[in-house]
């Protein structure tokens, strides 16, 4: 979580942009990202100088080279003079020439032919109007602390939250702690292929690699598991160019070389490349309704037939996980109880073809002020050959952030998310770490659990017997307390004595008066 003194300088940063013209806050995002991730490539830049100084070696990776960019005429200028270092004490004239004739046409050409920087920067923009509104920026920018890759992502969500617009954006918006309760329950490992196929600013991408850095540190000590991590691991589809670039540039920012970030209609296009390729899918798709049925893809309509997007998102997932292969994905909760054809089929494939391990209730203000959809978490394996055992249930009922238009923490910082220590109390204000403990137990301790409790788990066969309906309340039972019965004669006797004291207090108020 960002301190309230860091927000307020990111909102200093947003107040600048809009007072010097530029009001559409997706542009904002896009050119505040533009120069943070020219700060983030000179302080690789540094860490690579550092690091050879200290081996007494040559750079094994110089971002900018040495020489001259001959852009601009007059000789050009030397590329050192286009690091943020230096760039943010050059005066505003000098800095805002700088940028526009030499740094943004080195971000666009800085990419390997064919990667996804390279594809996505081609169409990058320097888009900041004045001299002194660049100034500005960068010396607010500048102030900001960067180092704590936390810090940075807490910076770009909080960025990402200021986007009130609904609909088409709708899948910026997944709460950190909530992606990162869905990477912890299916645990990355070094040898995962994970794909986002909607994957808007790439936060689960980001997420999961940040999740194997502090589980997996050695990973980066092998040259063949390092270069898994940096090259084959990440891959995220989207169609909105924006989105691909801000996912790009977040991906480089949090240490991933080069991602498979691209360009791609989920729901559109065929999926022969992609098929059956991923072990582990993270998604929260935007759900917009239906599709043009004659637009779909064939071979998700081969799946399931029907227009309805998050059905076929589920299709979706199936095609694209390999044998094995498991998701976390995020549903809205017609999909657990809709009565159509559709919606029982592919429930009934999940439960029946697949193995169907969880179902997490999500609270309704979990994506307000965005919108107040109930929603749930779905965890499945890829097996074409069943399995579904028991399905394990969570009735999640509080986050760690209220759950109105304003989602103000309810607890310190560092009791958000999946991995806190809370106590019993705090647990009723965040029941993220508790999801993840119990997932854990789902095939042990939690079938023992009784169907009152807020977790347990129900036999495939209850589940098939009741239409393959996999909504918690199906399932959940509810404690009635017991009524207290007392004789009549108590109850008349204190009824009589109330009226008794009324009617004292009103001749003590008459005779006041």
């Amino acid at each position: 979580m960002l301190t309230g003194e860091l927000r307020s300088k990111i909102d200093n940063v947003w107040n600048a942009f809009w007072a010097g013209g530029i009001a559409n806050p997706i542009e904002v995002i896009e050119q505040i990202t533009y120069l943070l991730f020219i700060r983030g490539l000179d302080e690789a830049h540094t860490r690579e100088e550092n690091k050879a100084n200290r081996l007494k070696k040559p750079m094994a990776r110089r971002i900018f080279p040495e020489g001259k960019d001959g852009r601009g005429g007059r000789g050009g200028v030397a590329y050192e003079e286009l690091r943020w270092s230096r760039l943010k004490n050059r005066d505003p004239a000098t800095m805002f020439n700088l940028v526009a004739e030499h740094v943004f046409p080195f971000l666009r050409d800085m990419g390997e032919k064919g990667s996804a920087h390279a594809t996505h920067m081609k169409d990058a923009r320097f888009t900041i109007p004045t001299p002194a509104l660049l100034a500005k920026v960068v010396d607010l920018l500048a102030d900001i602390p960067m180092e704590d890759r936390d810090t940075k992502g807490d910076l770009y969500e909080y960025m990402l939250a200021k986007i009130a617009t609904a609909g088409q954006n709708g899948q910026f918006r997944t709460p950190r702690h909530i992606i990162a309760l869905m990477v912890e329950m299916t645990a990355p490992t070094p040898k995962d292929v994970i794909v986002d196929p909607a994957c808007g600013t790439c936060g689960f991408l980001v997420s999961a690699g940040e999740y194997l850095r502090d589980n997996h540190p050695k990973l980066f000590h092998d040259a063949e598991t390092r270069d898994h991590f940096n090259q084959e691991m990440f891959h995220g589809f989207d169609f909105d160019s924006t989105m691909l670039r801000i996912g790009s540039m977040n991906m480089t920012l949090h240490g991933v070389e080069d991602p498979d970030i691209r360009y791609k209609d989920s729901l559109s296009q065929e999926h022969g490349g992609d098929a059956d390729r991923y072990s582990l899918v993270l998604a929260n798709p935007p759900f917009a309704g239906s599709l043009d049925y004659e637009t779909t893809a064939k071979d998700l309509r081969s799946v399931v037939k029907t227009k309805k997007t998050e059905l076929l998102f589920m299709a979706l997932f199936l095609k694209l996980l390999k044998p094995g292969g498991r998701a976390a994905v995020i549903v809205p909760d017609g999909v657990l109880f809709g009565s159509s054809t559709a919606h029982k089929a592919i429930r009934k494939m999940l439960v029946e073809n697949h193995r169907l391990d969880g179902i997490v209730k999500l609270p309704s203000g979990v994506f307000r002020p965005y919108a107040g959809v109930s929603t749930a978490i779905v965890l499945f394996t890829k097996t074409n050959s069943g399995g579904t055992d028991h399905v394990w249930f969570y009735d999640c009922q509080a986050d760690g952030l209220s759950l109105d238009d304003k989602r103000n923490p309810l607890l310190p910082a560092e009791k958000i998310g999946p991995n806190a220590k809370l106590d019993a109390a705090e647990h009723g204000k965040n029941n993220l770490p508790d999801i993840a403990t119990r997932w854990k137990q789902r095939a042990t301790a939690e079938r023992d659990r009784p169907r009152t409790a807020q977790s347990f788990c129900v036999p495939k066969a209850e589940i098939a017997a009741a239409g393959y309906d996999l909504s918690l309340n199906r399932y959940k039972e509810v404690v009635h307390e017991a009524a207290e019965h007392r004789p009549p004669k108590e109850i008349i006797a204190e009824l009589k004595a109330l009226e008794q004291e009324i009617a004292d207090g009103l001749d003590e108020l008459e005779a006041m008066l």
